[in-house]
């Protein structure tokens, strides 16, 4: 096979990122944008020993599932890259990319639960970070990076993207533009504006807008923050950041607020939460409501249990769990995500919590070696590289009796799995859709310690 052959091939199924599957005399080739049960002409782009990548050349046999797109930088962004598919399709294929993992590395093989799809999968993220360039007439612009490439692609009307927020976002932009304030070269590292980043409470409607600078200051500052203020009164806080580092890093170390108190605020369940520039927050906090509910139920917490949150973030989880448990660990590395846990305790009331900055490998390891804190169940929400091995043999060690595991990388999530195995018996994995149309899958698995007593009703929950 080479390159720049073309094939006419039938898709056997779908992958991974939700690609398309061919094999020719049982070489794999995988086709961006063809689904399983369609013919295509395809074109051959790269080969490799185990496998090819292909593109599509023409549809000759269109699948029931195929979709018209509704979106005009659909093929160039490559961030909904399942958007040419049926909503309920997609979640089909998560689960089964979720189970085919399972089958082929696990040796309980449990059946994996559909995915929990979202009612309306439209405009659901809280959280924007536009990069900022120019057009070829050298104009500042905003929109999202081209498939693999730093090319900016400006948006019109991104449809999973927050509508006010987006609105924020091309006004800045504008501003910007006519009053002659320069835009970050990533080429040749100059310029000022490299990112605006915006933040909205899906409850609350609370706006945070971020502007990350190559410099000190933004020219105006004052200016630009009543005109800002006066047309989206909804805007809680400006934050200036400063970053002047050559990295892909968006975010740089230094935050000046230049209007309210440097935070949102955004209500999950009956619980408010504070969200501060760096802090991390579920971009789908009506899926992220969900996924919760599930882990926390599924975890059968009593309040006799010593729970650890490990990988806590600000704190999200920790406190849904601690209203049913005797004590709380959280434990995160981002120090600024620790304050703010420290801090939604308090604003909810909550006194059986304690939160700890550090590596979660290095804190885990105190805890239990050290300070001989055994906890009768763990959380973790690992990212997406999964748990080190230090916590995994760590957590067998001291055999909590249940374990719920949240993973966003379904590969990195059967891998650790595949080693608590040993051990627990894995009695539930369940997807969520948090990013509906993208190939990205959130999972729930939860592990019971065997030999360990069975449990009334552990199972027995409804996601209403």
């Amino acid at each position: 096979m080479q390159k720049n052959e073309e094939f006419i091939v039938d898709i056997i199924d779908n992958g991974y990122q939700g690609e398309g599957i061919a094999k020719i005399d049982n070489f794999a080739i995988f086709i961006p944008g063809a689904l399983k049960g369609e013919k295509v002409k395809i074109v051959i782009v790269k080969v490799l020993k185990s496998h090819a990548f292909g593109k599509v050349l023409e549809i000759l046999k269109k699948s029931d599932y195929r979709v018209e797109v509704d979106c005009k930088t659909y093929k160039r962004c490559g961030g909904c890259n399942l958007r040419h598919i049926r909503y309920n399709e997609t979640l089909l294929i998560k689960r089964n990319i979720v189970q085919n993992l399972v089958n082929k590395n696990l040796s309980s093989k449990p059946k994996v639960q559909e995915t929990l799809g979202m009612d309306e999968p439209y405009n659901y993220r809280n959280k924007a970070q536009y990069p900022v360039g120019q057009d070829k007439e050298n104009k500042p612009i905003i929109g999202v990076f081209a498939n693999r490439t730093h090319e900016i692609i400006p948006i019109e009307n991104c449809l999973i993207q927050n509508e006010k927020t987006e609105e924020i976002a091309k006004f800045i932009i504008n501003y910007f533009s006519e009053n002659n304030i320069s835009v970050y070269n990533e080429e040749i590292r100059n310029g000022l504006i490299r990112h605006i980043v915006t933040k909205i409470g899906k409850k609350t409607n609370e706006i945070m807008v971020i502007i990350v600078i190559n410099g000190d200051e933004i020219p105006n500052e004052k200016e630009f923050v009543k005109v800002l203020t006066q047309n989206f009164p909804k805007i809680k806080t400006i934050v200036k950041n400063i970053n002047k580092n050559n990295t892909n890093v968006i975010l740089g170390k230094k935050n000046i607020n230049l209007y309210g108190d440097g935070y949102i605020k955004d209500k999950l369940g009956d619980l408010i939460f504070k969200i501060s520039p760096a802090s991390f927050y579920q971009v789908n906090p009506v899926q992220a409501e969900k996924l919760y509910k599930i882990g926390i139920e599924s975890a059968n917490i009593t309040k006799e249990d010593i729970v650890f949150d490990l990988y806590c973030g600000i704190g999200t989880i920790s406190l849904f769990m601690a209203k049913y448990a005797k004590k709380v660990y959280g434990v995160e590395i981002v120090e600024e995500a620790i304050k703010d846990a420290k801090e939604n305790a308090k604003l909810n009331s909550i006194e059986n919590t304690e939160f700890i900055a550090g590596d979660v490998e290095e804190v885990l390891n105190n805890l239990i070696n050290n300070k001989k804190i055994t906890p009768d169940i763990v959380m973790v929400d690992p990212p997406r590289k999964g748990l080190d091995n230090t916590s995994i043999q760590n957590i067998i060690k001291i055999k909590p009796k249940r374990m719920i595991y949240i993973s966003c990388n379904p590969a990195t999530l059967v891998r650790d799995l595949k080693e608590l195995e040993k051990i627990y018996e894995i009695k539930e994995i369940k997807p969520v859709d948090m990013f509906p149309f993208t190939s990205h899958v959130e999972v729930c698995a939860l592990l019971e310690l065997k030999n360990c007593r069975p449990l009334l009703n552990l199972l027995a929950f409804k996601i209403q």
